[in-house]
């Protein structure tokens, strides 16, 4: 009797396929978005790594145009929820409605809220009140919403990119610590340079750019996304991860006396899955198939600074955390044999 064929499986995406799609999605982002190249590559490390961003910058930066963008170019469903304080949870996650159908019968219906979306950005976050920024929560964690105790899941991938404003802080509501420590990375949007400015003047006077348009399907982002969870890691470098993260508990054995002073409580173990998630991704984007100390050195402000809770003495001197963690990374590297 004749054996049935057997079915070899696809092998999975290489490092170098991997590489050309991301350079492909960044360079139709940098097309649209002028000056700032740093944003994308952290949104796009984010996005691959499956995690969130909390993004921060004055308005007028491109924010909502980079993440529509992103959303055009992986062709993905993008859907934007402006957060105020009227917002209510049942406006971002759905609702069940009484709907009547031909015949006259009536029957309770779910309707999804905007928060059923691939890319998902949450603008001005802390505008909107706890109990809604709350409702988050579930969504950004488990990847699914609870509404009249049905639990429904979130469409695959799933990015939740928030923004805050950081000057202007009149009615507006501080992200709990339990919600940004949901956020893999807090990217800070800087002013474009003059260069970069010159080149966003002539673009509001002369031609316009097209739109962004799909260069990477949803099967292959998602083939993405398995390919960095499934790269692997050398224990001294997931060692130098968990030694930043206890380094920032004032507590921790040889803590620095700067951090005693400016630091009332330490990034959770999550800061630890971060940096080695995004290291992953990073290791990726640079060729490699390994994760190196220097991927989690370039990602760990990003990662870590929303994750330092300042003490009152840091909050009144305005201390930026940034200074911490790099003081942080040295004093690591420097006692590494």
């Amino acid at each position: 009797m004749p054996s049935e064929p057997r079915t070899v499986p696809e092998p999975p995406m290489d490092v170098e396929r991997f590489r050309a799609s991301a350079a492909a999605v960044e360079a139709e982002l940098g097309r649209i978005i002028v000056g700032q190249d740093a944003l994308i590559r952290g949104t796009l490390i984010t996005l691959l790594a499956g995690g969130h961003a909390l993004l921060e910058g004055v308005p007028g930066l491109g924010k909502t145009l980079l993440v529509r963008s992103l959303a055009r170019a992986i062709g993905a469903r993008f859907s934007r929820i402006q957060f105020t304080p009227d917002l209510m949870p049942a406006d971002i996650v759905g609702t069940t409605i009484i709907a009547e159908d031909e015949a006259g019968r009536r029957a309770w219906r779910y309707e999804p809220g905007p928060l059923f979306a691939n890319l998902v950005l949450a603008d001005e976050i802390n505008r909107a009140s706890p109990k809604t920024q709350s409702a988050l929560l579930e969504a950004m964690q488990e990847r699914s919403v609870t509404v009249a105790g049905t639990t429904r899941p979130l469409p695959e991938p799933f990015l939740v990119l928030a923004t805050q404003n950081p000057i202007e802080m009149e009615g507006t509501y501080p992200l709990p610590e339990a919600q940004l420590d949901r956020f893999l990375m807090h990217l800070r949007v800087p002013f474009p340079d003059r260069q970069s400015l010159v080149a966003i003047a002539e673009r509001g006077t002369g031609d316009a750019v097209d739109g962004a348009g799909p260069v990477v399907d949803l099967a292959s982002l998602v083939a993405m996304q398995g390919l960095a969870r499934a790269l692997p890691i050398a224990p001294h470098v997931s060692g130098l991860a968990a030694d930043l993260v206890l380094a920032t508990h004032p507590e921790a054995p040889g803590a620095p006396e700067s951090l005693r002073r400016y630091v009332a409580y330490g990034a959770s173990p999550r800061a630890a899955q971060a940096l080695v998630s995004a290291g992953k991704v990073r290791a990726l984007l640079e060729g490699r198939f390994n994760v190196a100390a220097e991927d989690l050195v370039a990602l760990a402000p990003a990662v870590l600074r929303h994750r330092l809770v300042p003490s009152y003495e840091a909050r009144a001197e305005g201390l930026d955390m940034d200074a911490l963690v790099r003081q942080l990374v040295a004093t690591l590297r420097d006692a590494q044999p």
